[in-house]
């Protein structure tokens, strides 16, 4: 890479780093202006709702985000895998935490990136606050918020390690996978709510 091109590669991760952190303050702030300027405009529309409405469910949010590893397809595109602590008041008394993956999708517009698509979420796990995760039953995320996530187990690597059959949704880590692992049409977030409903992230 020329001098040039390094800096340009500089640029791009210091954007698509600052980008994961504005979604979680913005998400926190419920600034849903600034949550959607942080995607492509022609995704904006559709988005608006579909991100506002299982906010207005929960109260509280306070997310962390952690470790990013990005890949660049070329100078324009790049997926992102993303790791995220989450505080979640998901009712008046109670309080869960939540280890997210984001699997995500970058894309550069007139020297600015955005997010490319919906953010791809799975946990590691959600728990009550005093409850530790070992051993709980499956969230099937969305469908909860509590419980065992999909990840490490789905990751083919972690299946290679343990020497174990990998399920048949078996992917590397979004941010090195194949365009099946980030999927375009991802549903939206859903609410944190009773554990009976369904979630956002």
């Amino acid at each position: 890479m020329t001098l040039v091109e390094r800096l340009d590669r500089l640029e791009a991760y210091r954007q698509i780093r600052e980008l994961a952190a504005r979604y979680g303050s913005d998400l926190d702030a419920r600034d849903m202006d600034g949550l959607l300027e942080l995607y492509l405009p022609e995704l904006r529309d559709r988005l608006r709702d579909a991100l506002a409405l299982p906010l207005r469910r929960v109260r509280i949010t306070i997310l962390y985000v952690g470790t990013h590893v990005i890949d660049f397809s070329d100078a324009d595109n790049a997926t992102g895998s993303v790791y995220c602590h989450a505080e979640v008041q998901n009712t008046g008394a109670n309080w869960i935490s939540q280890a997210i993956h984001y699997g995500d999708r970058y894309a550069r517009r007139d020297g600015r990136w955005y997010f490319a698509r919906v953010r791809h979420h799975e946990l590691f796990y959600g728990a009550d606050h005093g409850v530790r995760p070992n051993g709980l039953p499956p969230a099937d995320w969305p469908d909860r918020d509590t419980g065992t996530g999909t990840v490490p187990m789905r990751w083919a690597s972690w299946q290679e390690f343990w020497g174990t059959p990998a399920p048949r949704n078996a992917t590397r880590r979004a941010s090195k996978g194949p365009d099946s692992a980030l999927p375009m049409a991802v549903p939206p977030p859903a609410p944190v709510g009773s554990p009976s409903g369904p979630r956002s992230g």
